[in-house]
């Protein structure tokens, strides 16, 4: 079982900015297990100021990216943390109707 790095794009509403913030001040034990348990670690998300965007880097050690995401998306923990977050986020207007955190591909890397 190898690594995937991956990185992740969205907007943050200025007016939401603030509870996005204290969410992730104390995220939810329960929550940072799930997301383990889906194999993401090192899992990280950046703020850029003025443009309101979020950057977001995981690293994922599993074999099946898919199925892991569909169990993920499956549990109580994350349908709650989730109406939390997603009403604070905006989808960027160039993601596909499919995509609600828009991929990045890795472009370089140095170990």
């Amino acid at each position: 079982m190898g690594v995937e790095r991956m990185g992740m794009v969205i907007g943050v509403r200025p007016e939401k900015l603030a509870e996005y913030k204290r969410l992730h001040a104390e995220p939810w034990p329960e929550m940072n297990a799930a997301l383990n348990a889906a194999n993401i670690h090192n899992y990280s998300i950046y703020l850029r100021e003025p443009e309101d965007l979020l950057f977001a880097y995981w690293e994922y050690r599993g074999t099946d990216f898919a199925a892991d995401m569909k169990v993920l998306g499956e549990r109580a923990v994350a349908k709650k943390w989730l109406a939390l977050t997603d009403p604070c986020q905006a989808k960027l207007a160039t993601a596909r109707d499919d995509e609600w955190w828009s991929f990045m591909p890795e472009i370089f890397h140095l170990d």
